[in-house]
Parts: structure tokens; sequence; C-alpha cells
């Protein structure tokens, strides 16, 4: 393997990573506040449909983001009603969110486009186009580190930068600000954030919100930036990938981002050799397109070390009187 190649393949990586990472960092907010959320996959899905139905309806990709981040909130605004205000079952809530989604936007689809569920193909401005990064072209003649400039990093979609720029800024606002700490606390002890007197239902419906918004642009990333139109079920698993992802991460947001980049590693290199041949032994399509759900189970099993969740994670709160 040459180092084109290799480049080639940490290019698709993060390619694929971003909306692995929105959603796993989507969920880290959500569960860090007690809310477990398996809905992640029904809601990318959801803002996947209405980001690229009406990028194509409008022409224009902004109004396809609005729209996909709106739809994910609308199933997010379910979720938190479900699970908070009538302090459902957060499981079930969850289920029945990738259900309702993957129904909706066959249903919607056929009778608004009348393609088996599909939208037509986005083109021009009903898609995010690639932005080149400054001096990419210059550094590209650099050996070693020209390369990773240029073909890694330059050349994605706007939607790529905002998942990376994100990393941060969920560090940032869960450790250093007072509405981080307070989220924090409400995942862990949410009586004694009652008792200081917080709104641990407020708190609570701000995750869920901040959840909702990054399933959307992760929805809109994958119909308008790295596909060009909805297809049935595109999600593929993500949602489930990202909450594994999560895991892995033990809900820390640097480690979110180096778990989902290695499930995009995964997938790229999947992409790249649907047949590895090691030499000794060839490994064969199904196992290489598996790779990133057999990485999920592994995990899942509890092969990555003691992960702990939040101790109220789950545990809808009653207020006592």
């Amino acid at each position: 393997m040459d180092y084109l190649t290799i480049i080639q393949i940490f290019d698709s990586a993060l390619r694929l990573a971003t909306p692995l990472l929105f959603a796993c960092l989507a969920g880290l907010f959500s569960e860090r506040a007690g809310i477990f959320d398996i809905g992640l996959e029904g809601k990318m899905l959801i803002a996947a449909f209405f980001s690229a139905a009406t990028a194509y309806s409008t022409g224009s990709v902004w109004m396809g983001l609005l729209a996909g981040v709106g739809a994910s909130l609308a199933l997010s605004a379910i979720h938190g009603l479900a699970s908070i205000t009538f302090r459902g079952n957060q499981l079930i809530s969850g289920v029945a969110i990738n259900f309702l989604a993957s129904g909706l936007t066959v249903l919607i689809g056929l009778s608004w486009f009348n393609l088996g569920g599909q939208t037509p193909s986005l083109n021009g401005a009903a898609r995010f186009q690639s932005i080149e990064l400054p001096f990419a072209e210059t550094l590209s003649a650099v050996p070693i580190f020209g390369p990773l400039y240029s073909e890694v990093l330059s050349g994605h979609t706007f939607l790529v930068y905002v998942a990376l720029l994100c990393v941060p800024l969920t560090w940032y606002v869960l450790y250093r600000t007072r509405f981080g700490l307070r989220l924090r606390a409400v995942g862990e002890n949410p009586a004694a954030v009652d008792t200081a007197g917080i709104s641990v239902v407020a708190l609570r419906y701000a995750a869920v919100a901040i959840c909702g918004v990054l399933c959307g642009l992760a929805g809109a990333y994958l119909a308008t930036g790295l596909g060009a139109s909805f297809v049935k079920e595109m999600t593929a698993g993500r949602g489930f990938i990202a909450l594994a992802a999560l895991i892995f991460a033990k809900w820390r947001p640097w480690y979110a981002l180096y778990a989902t980049l290695l499930f995009g590693l995964l997938e790229a290199i999947s992409n790249r050799y649907p047949s590895l041949d090691l030499g000794v032994v060839t490994l064969p399509s199904q196992f290489m397109q598996a790779l990133p759900y057999i990485l999920t189970v592994v995990i899942l099993a509890g092969f990555v070390g003691k992960a702990v969740p939040p101790r109220a994670g789950g545990e809808p709160y009653v207020k006592e009187r």
C-alpha cells in the first residue's frame, strides 16, 4: 500500500466519520443529562429525508439543512415529552422514534416524489460543495505533511469542518461552563440539582434539543454532503454505531472523535478493498463490509474496559414532595 493510497483512505475515513461524530456528540449531550437515546438513527434518517426533499424543492442546500434540523428537533421533542414529561421508558421511546422515522420517510417520499421512497438527485446549489483550505495547493508539494493537509484536511464540505469544531466546543461547554456543570450533574444526581433550585426538566429538555440539532446536522450531511439524494434507510445503522462509539469513548468529547474516526477508517478500508488478500488468507467481501458492525458488537460486548454511564441515566426524575 503506497502513501497515496493511505492518504485517499484517510480522506474517505474523515468523510465517513462525520455523520458518526455528529450523532456521537448528540448522544453524549443527551446521556450526560440522564436521557438515553437510541433514537439517534431515526432522527438522522428523517433529517436526511427532509433536508434532501427541501433542498430539491427550493434549490437551496441551506433551506434543506434547516428543514433537516427542524425534523430532527420534532422527533427530539417527542422523545423528550415521552421520557421527561410523562416519565416513560426511554429505550421504548427511542425504538418508537426509529420505527416512526423509517416508515414516515418512505411514506412521504412515495407521496411526494413517487420514486420508491427516494428523492430526486441533487446538484448545484442544492448540495454542499467542497471547500479548499488556504494554501492547500501550495503546500501539496511538501513531502508527507503536504498531502495530509491538501488531500485529507482540505476539500471537504462545510459540515465536515463544523463536526470537527463541535468537538472542542462540546468539551468547553461541558467542562468549562456553568451550563455544562449543571448538565453533567443532572445525569449523575438530579435530586441534588433540584435541591439547588435548578430545573431538572429544563436542563434535560435543553440536552435533548441539542441532541436533535446535532442529529439533524448528521442527517443533512448524509443526504446533501456525503450523498446527493435521500435513499431508503440510508443511515444504515450509523445511529447504533454512534452509540457504540459513545460507549467506546466513555462519554468524553475527544475520545468520541477518535472512536468515530476509527469506525470511519474501517468503513473506508472496506470500501477501498471489497476483499483483502493478506497473503495467508483472503478476507471475503462480506467480512470487509461487516467490519464496522463487527467492531460495534465487540465494543458492546464489553471488550474495551469498563465504561460507566451517568448514574442517573435512563431513570425518569420524580421530584420529592
